[in-house]
């Protein structure tokens, strides 16, 4: 049996925090607030990343993606949100669901690649600036940036076939704000231990593999920056990489707790909390991030405005 036959017509019903009618009000707040900043933020920086020829470089080149996933990750799920927390009936339809899902997953692991693609950019800029150039060309920029869609939207697509095809027997209510992995695996009436450890080695792939690049890469620059006898040089490449690694650290903190253990482990309350760090906090804060500890990015905000 497949959720494609079993609950196409029906869809689900999404119980957030229904048994917390308290929560409603504040949650509405908080999201309403978020989503606005989240807007705001990276709609700003998008606009000056291109109207400012001297962002016109790979760094902020991939920033400008990172700006777009992270508005499209937000707007997958937060309207929706908004509206079910103001109605009695918190439904969503199959097809809504499934796109939820897709569109989440795929822009959740996008943006883990991005990251990495973002590390070996700062790799490069600190520790081969000579060449940097010549290595971070338009045309490696291009292929490393839709390489991190791709492999997204790729792995997005096998792991919700796997969560989809799952049997229900007619459960419908997902104790979550949104259609997520490990929410609707526990709709299912099958043993999920098989389908479990397949999404496990997915999560491996696109979360363990680019956070240990990461840190790779970091470790170079970190061995590099201290080698550097300016006191002005080592704090505009810690001020600049220091951003990066708060964004890491935030993203793939979040994400490894909910993806790296099984559904089952994880208390329903704390998930749906991590749930929403990373896929509304985060994108919010990322502007904020960019922008405070960045010199160049401040100077660029002033040059646009006048």
């Amino acid at each position: 049996m497949s959720w494609a036959n079993d609950s196409s017509p029906k869809g689900f019903i999404l119980l957030g925090f229904s048994d917390k009618p308290w929560l409603q009000m504040p949650l509405f707040v908080v999201l309403l607030i978020s989503y606005t900043f989240t807007i705001f933020g990276n709609v700003s920086i998008m606009i000056v990343c291109i109207l400012d020829p001297k962002l016109h470089t790979p760094m902020y080149f991939f920033l400008t993606n990172l700006s777009i996933l992270d508005l499209c990750y937000t707007t997958s799920t937060v309207p929706h949100m908004l509206a079910n927390i103001c109605r009695n009936k918190k439904t969503i339809s199959y097809g809504g669901c499934v796109a939820q899902l897709i569109i989440f997953l795929a822009l959740g692991a996008t943006e883990c690649l991005l990251l990495a693609v973002m590390s070996f950019d700062r790799f490069v800029a600190i520790c081969r600036p000579l060449h940097y150039i010549v290595i971070m060309n338009r045309w490696l920029c291009l292929r490393m940036a839709a390489f991190s869609w791709f492999t997204g939207f790729s792995n997005s697509v096998l792991q919700s076939s796997l969560t989809l095809n799952m049997p229900r027997c007619g459960h419908r209510e997902v104790d979550h704000f949104f259609c997520e992995v490990p929410a609707l695996l526990k709709l299912s009436c099958a043993d999920t231990k098989p389908i479990e450890a397949e999404l496990f080695f997915f999560s491996v792939l696109i979360l363990l593999i680019p956070v240990t690049l990461i840190l790779i890469s970091y470790g170079f620059i970190a061995q590099a920056v201290l080698k550097i006898k300016s006191s002005e040089g080592r704090r505009k490449a810690f001020g600049t990489c220091g951003s990066h690694m708060v964004v890491v650290s935030l993203f793939f903190g979040t994400g490894i707790y909910m993806y790296l253990q099984p559904p089952s482990s994880t208390s329903k309350d704390w998930g749906k909390m991590v749930s929403l760090f990373y896929g509304i906090i985060t994108p919010m804060l990322n502007p904020l991030i960019y922008s405070l500890r960045n010199k160049d990015m401040k100077e660029a905000f002033k040059r646009v405005i006048q």
